[in-house]
């Protein structure tokens, strides 16, 4: 009995991975494979929404600098 304690002293932490698949799995009632869908639909939606902002935030740069430097050419 003494080995069953210690070992659930050292367990890993839990994973946010699985606490993820989880959440997908409970949010389809358990259909693994709509549970997949979802995630990489949810996945690639938000690495688009990333590249979005990163671009908005290109532009904002480029637009600084030519202003930047057509304050310094008067």
């Amino acid at each position: 009995m003494a080995r069953n304690a210690h070992a659930e002293q050292h367990e890993p932490p839990p994973c946010p991975v699985d606490d993820i698949v989880t959440a997908y799995l409970a949010t389809t009632h358990g259909d693994a494979r709509l549970a997949l869908r979802c995630a990489v639909t949810d996945a690639l939606s938000d690495l688009m929404a990333a590249e979005r902002r990163a671009r908005e935030r290109s532009r904002l740069i480029s637009r600084g600098y030519v202003r930047g430097q057509l304050k310094d050419a008067e």
